[in-house]
């Protein structure tokens, strides 16, 4: 039992071992002591308030040293224990166009730490009756479907917040890229394969989105207001929202960057109300400060009940296994409702998650209710591990008084295919003595997929133009091989330096389909041609 600890006796644990351990482990002695813990509490590290705030005293060090490492231009971090928000602080500048100091008042993209923050709206709505982690979607949005009817009857709001419907890996981002609206993506899913239900793992932002709405819907409110309604204004979180527009409007903002050839530079390119339960909301640190104090508090915030426990406990449980062991003595890696869950080398439970964007963002909370403490780092730049880094390195100093690994150079390394330039071609030059293209003429029409909708090629100054999706966006077709030409998309999902190969299939001289190799992650890329441009 960690004797020193001076926490909350009430809280998350406890409602966690309300519900898990056995009955003669609750009792409190005559005294009235505390109740002795459950031999799934019990930890091998002893940590005192002395560790804790010595740990705090060094993230001024910390913070800086990562800064200088990893150059993002700004950051903020916030840690809370015991009840009470013990450091708030920022770093760097806001934006390399304008500057402006970071301060924990400072608002940055979530990107998926609004997962997280999401399930405790989910989780006040299931206390309330509302609805239940059980509740089938369909019963509240009878028109969202999967590609298997049964599943599609009886897929649940759980299910698709822990990533088990069976839905390809990130399903739907692709629809966004190209400007699809949320009601748009979410009526093409059931044309995505179907992999085994609730006992497979794929991280989706639409799935999960889904799930979202069909909340919503049962509170006859959009998920925006909601969110506001049950978590933000609650708790005082007032510079908190689930709307991009909000964010653009705050003058104390942390603008997006992205890579450039003089380091990083002004993006502020994302805009993701599309998936907003996934990944739109934006915040503060002293904002989210009072967001982990809600959930290590098992749901009460200064006095009040914000979430009946027994609500908020299921989403911070074990619900799927995302990574199993990949060796006899690894932990597996687990996922709740929105928050992942896991065990730390000292045996403490650990609920975490991180948020990233390409185009400018990355975010970590972690969370140890056994210490009662939460630390949260807000970045403005693409995912290179500084605020895991941080996290992790905070963590360390918390229970083993001192650092056990360079944690930001194992963490950019395995960050960086998230910022590569994605594409078989990127890179390479085209071949030597390429056989040339037929006349362009061949290749001009209207192309159709059920899933992506109209492609369409143009002929522009005597070059060809691709336009995919409602966004219109238009990319010069420069010529490759033969029928083969290379597009340069620039998106969430493509970063700078990605390349997309354009391949057409030829019938009598003329094009009769054309398969686009950034539209052919989760399903057939293949456009058929159904009308020729005048």
């Amino acid at each position: 039992m960690l004797k020193t600890i001076a926490i909350r006796a009430a809280g998350l644990a406890t409602a966690l071992t309300l519900l898990s351990a056995p009955a003669q482990a609750e009792h409190d002695d005559a005294a009235g002591a505390r109740p002795a813990p459950s031999p799934a509490q019990e930890v091998a590290i002893e940590t005192t308030r002395t560790e804790i705030d010595a740990a705090i005293a060094g993230l001024d060090d910390l913070a800086a040293d990562i800064l200088r490492r990893s150059a993002v231009p700004g950051l903020a971090i916030a840690v809370v224990h015991a009840g009470e928000t013990v450091y708030a602080k920022g770093f760097g500048v806001r934006s390399r166009a304008e500057g402006g100091p970071v301060d924990a008042d400072t608002v940055f993209l979530l990107a998926s730490l609004s997962k997280p923050i999401g399930a405790t709206v989910v989780a006040h709505q299931v206390a309330r009756g509302v609805v239940g982690w059980d509740t089938p979607v369909q019963t509240h949005l009878p028109w969202f479907r999967l590609a298997d009817p049964w599943v599609s009857a009886h897929v649940t709001i759980g299910d698709l917040y822990a990533h088990r419907a069976g839905l390809p890996d990130h399903a739907g981002d692709d629809l966004e890229d190209i400007g699809y609206g949320r009601k748009a993506i979410l009526e093409r899913l059931h044309l995505l394969t179907q992999a085994a239900f609730r006992d497979s793992y794929a991280y989706t932002n639409f799935g999960l989105t889904a799930a979202a709405e069909a909340v919503a819907a049962a509170a006859g409110k959009s998920w925006e207001e909601l969110s506001a309604q049950a978590i933000y204004r609650p708790l005082g979180m007032t510079a908190t929202s689930s709307r991009h527009g909000d964010y653009r409007a705050r003058v104390n903002r942390a603008a997006s960057h992205i890579p450039g050839p003089d380091g990083y530079e002004v993006a502020d390119l994302r805009q993701p109300d599309a998936q907003s339960p996934a990944g739109g909301v934006s915040s503060s640190a002293n904002d989210m400060a009072r967001w982990m104090t809600m959930v290590l508090g098992g749901g009460t915030f200064d006095g009040r009940e914000i979430i009946a426990p027994a609500a908020l406990a299921p989403a911070v449980s074990p619900q799927i296994l995302p990574s199993p062991p990949h060796a006899l003595d690894a932990r597996a890696g687990q996922y709740g409702f929105g928050f992942n869950v896991g065990v730390r080398a000292s045996g403490r439970v650990v609920f975490s998650h991180s948020g990233a964007f390409a185009l400018g963002a990355a975010t970590a909370v972690t969370l140890i209710p056994g210490l009662d403490l939460g630390i949260v780092v807000l970045t403005n730049a693409p995912p290179v591990g500084a605020a895991e880094a941080i996290a992790a390195s905070f963590a360390d100093m918390v229970e083993f008084g001192e650092v056990g690994r360079d944690w930001f150079d194992g963490y950019r390394t395995r960050l960086a295919p998230l910022t590569a330039p994605a594409g078989e071609l990127a890179g390479r030059k085209a071949p030597a003595g390429a056989r040339p293209a037929q006349p362009l003429e061949a290749y001009r029409g209207t192309y159709e997929n059920a899933y992506y909708g109209a492609a369409t090629i143009t002929v522009d100054d005597g070059r060809l133009q691709l336009a995919v999706g409602p966004a219109g966006i238009a990319f010069a077709m420069t010529p490759w091989e033969g029928d083969s030409f290379i597009v340069e998309p620039f998106n969430e999902n493509q970063p700078k330096g990605s390349v997309s190969k354009v391949t057409f299939d030829m019938a009598d001289g003329a094009a009769s389909a054309v398969r686009i190799e950034h539209l052919d992650a989760y399903r057939d890329g293949v456009f058929t041609r159904v009308a020729t441009e005048r």
